[in-house]
C-alpha cells in the first residue's frame, strides 16, 4: 500500500504438486485481471518459501500457455525460496530408504511415505509437470529436472535468511534459516547452467533471521520497500 499496489493474497493446498498449483495459479491471475475493475497496469508477484516456486511454475505455464497477464509481470520477488531444493525434504528420504531396509523398521518408512506431493517436490525444487510425472516421489534419486531460467524482462529478487550472526558461521553452516540454506534461496548452483544469476543489486541476506521471521522483519519490509520503489 505505500507504494500505491492493491494487495491480493493466495491460499493454497501445498499438498499438491506445485506445477499443478502454479498451472491453476496462472489461470486465476489471467481470470483476475480480466474481472478487475480498472485496467491493470502493472503486477508484481512477492512468494514466500514454496510460494517462490509456485510463482516461477506460475509463469511458465502462462507463456506456454500464451495467457496475457505475463506480459503485465514486472516484478517477482522471492523470500526464503529452496530454488535447488530443501535439504529437510532430502533427509526425510534418505530416512525413509535407512527404515525401510530392516523388517523392523520399514513399518516406520511407510509412514514417512506420507508426506504429500508439494512437499516431495521441495526435494530438488521441481516446477514442472515432467519433473515429476511417471517417477516414484520416494525413490532416492539424483535431481534430474529441467532447469527454468528466470523470467525475461522481468525484475528478479532474492531476499534470503541466516540464523547465522554472519554469512559463513557456524550456524549459517549448519542450520541456514532452518529449512532452505543460503544457497538455494539465492539461486546459487555449482552447475553454471542451473545457476539463476540474480543481479547483485537484486540479493539480500537477512542475518541472525529465521525461515518465517522473513514475514514480519522491519529489515526485510524496508529491503523490498526499496526495491520496489526502483531504489536498488
Amino acid at each position: 500500500r505505500d507504494l500505491g499496489y492493491t494487495p491480493v493474497y493466495l491460499h493454497y493446498n501445498s499438498g499438491r504438486h506445485i506445477s499443478t498449483n502454479g498451472r491453476e495459479f496462472s489461470g486465476l491471475l489471467d481470470a483476475l485481471l480480466s474481472a478487475w475493475p480498472a485496467p491493470v497496469d502493472e503486477l508484481t508477484i512477492i512468494g514466500h518459501s514454496m510460494g517462490g516456486l509456485l510463482a516461477r511454475s506460475a509463469w511458465h505455464y502462462g507463456m506456454a500457455e500464451g495467457r496475457a497477464w505475463p506480459l503485465k509481470l514486472k516484478g517477482l520477488v522471492f523470500l526464503g525460496t529452496p530454488h535447488h531444493g530443501a535439504p529437510m525434504e532430502r533427509g526425510g528420504n534418505w530416512i525413509d530408504i535407512a527404515l525401510g531396509l530392516s523388517p523392523y523398521t520399514a513399518p516406520l518408512s511407510r509412514l514417512g511415505k506420507i508426506r504429500s506431493a508439494g512437499i516431495t517436490d521441495l526435494r530438488h525444487g521441481y516446477l514442472l509437470d515432467e519433473d515429476w510425472h511417471g517417477r516414484d516421489r520416494f525413490a532416492r534419486s539424483p535431481s534430474h529436472h529441467k532447469t527454468l531460467p528466470l523470467p525475461e524482462n522481468v525484475q528478479c529478487f532474492a531476499l534470503a535468511a541466516t540464523t547465522g550472526k554472519q554469512t559463513g558461521d557456524l550456524k549459517d553452516r549448519l542450520i541456514g534459516d532452518g529449512l532452505v540454506p543460503l544457497a538455494s534461496a539465492l539461486g546459487w548452483h555449482a552447475k553454471r547452467s542451473r545457476n539463476l544469476a540474480f543481479p547483485e543489486s537484486r540479493q539480500w541476506i537477512a542475518c541472525e533471521t529465521g525461515h518465517l521471521d522473513l514475514l514480519d522483519r522491519p529489515e526485510v519490509y524496508a529491503r523490498l520497500k526499496g526495491w520496489l520503489a526502483g531504489s536498488d
